[in-house]
């Protein structure tokens, strides 16, 4: 690592990492590779993490989706309002589940009809612009600004055109754990590491205090 970096903020990183080093992907059960269905699924979560609701809640929510099948967006679009209802329901996806369930529906048949349901069509049209990539996204209803970058937060390892990202939850994880807040700094902490897992990792801090709590104790114990 460069002198951006200091030996604190290794082993800040080193904890966060060992300890929470997963990605929402990967917590949803989802193999996530560069092929249609599980970016499909990914996109499914990513809307789902992106309303007003714990993150424990969407994760288990996309799990009880797939599990009951509705896994690409020729078998959403073709399941009934109420199997989707019923199936973000078994997932505790309660406050938003009959609004969710119609715009799932929506957005598999936009996926179909403009991307044949395949989302790498959407990243050879946008040709490494990560603009392009965003807007494309936020076509699909129901994925607004904050569900398309977590989308891309997600899949940077897979698409590494987008940059390294983190996102502004992410970098509020990073100041609550006193790493550093710049996206060069925390890009040289990520070297050669899962950039997708390292910035997941980033977000949880953001969002539960005993995150940080634990982290800043682990890293204090590899002094």
């Amino acid at each position: 690592m460069s002198r951006e970096v200091s030996a604190s903020a290794r082993r800040i990183t080193d904890a966060l990492l060992e300890a929470y080093g997963r990605t929402y992907a990967a917590e949803a059960g989802i193999r996530l590779r560069d092929t249609p269905q599980p970016l499909y699924q990914l996109l499914v979560l990513s809307h789902l993490l992106s309303a007003r609701i714990r993150a424990s809640v969407a994760v288990a929510a996309a799990r009880a989706l797939f599990a009951d099948g509705l896994r690409t967006p020729r078998r959403v679009a073709d399941a009934s309002w109420q199997r989707r209802v019923d199936a973000l329901g078994e997932g505790g996806y309660r406050r938003y589940d009959e609004r969710t369930a119609t715009q799932l529906g929506e957005g598999a048949h936009l996926v179909l009809d403009v991307w044949k349901g395949d989302l790498r069509r959407l990243r050879a049209e946008a040709d490494g612009d990560g603009e392009a990539l965003r807007r494309g996204l936020r076509r699909v209803r129901g994925i607004g600004p904050a569900g398309a970058d977590i989308f891309l937060r997600e899949v940077q390892d897979l698409w590494p055109e987008t940059g390294f990202l983190v996102g502004a939850k992410g970098l509020q994880g990073a100041e609550r754990l006193g790493l550093p807040t710049s996206s060069g700094a925390l890009a040289e902490a990520a070297r050669g590491r899962d950039r997708a897992a390292f910035a997941a990792a980033l977000v949880r801090a953001a969002l539960d205090r005993e995150v940080v709590e634990r982290v800043r104790e682990a890293a204090r114990a590899r002094k």
